[in-house]
């Protein structure tokens, strides 16, 4: 009977996480215009490590899509991240504009996009 305790231990003990745990997967990105300039971006992910994954996933979304209506720069106005059924989603808004908008939250949407690439996280 004692040959089987470790047995019966060892398939109690939780899994050792592999690296395939920590490769993000991206889910997809929806994206609203709301008015004018004002563009919300919803994003979904597993995997993420931390909410700033997502919140990143968004700003590349934006960044594309900054670009992709022939703009420069964007704004970030706020990013809300919840977690549920280990599925991570953002709902970012964003202001698109041609030239440098005043706040301390701004991006360059080419630079932006260009370190999106860099680390592999996908935009629009």
């Amino acid at each position: 009977m004692l040959a089987f305790a470790p047995m019966a231990m060892a398939a109690c003990a939780p899994a050792v996480p592999v690296a395939s745990d920590f490769i993000p997967e991206y889910k997809g990105v929806e994206t609203r215009l709301l008015d004018g300039d004002l563009v919300q971006f919803d994003v979904a992910m597993t995997k993420a490590l931390s909410t700033q994954d997502v919140a990143d996933y968004a700003e590349c979304a934006a960044a594309q899509y900054t670009v992709i209506r022939g703009y420069g720069f964007a704004r970030h106005v706020r990013t809300n991240v919840n977690q549920e059924g280990g599925v991570w989603r953002a709902d970012a808004v964003y202001t698109i504009s041609p030239s440098l908008p005043r706040g301390i939250k701004t991006i360059d949407a080419e630079v932006t996009l260009s370190e999106c690439m860099e680390r592999g996280i996908p935009t629009v």
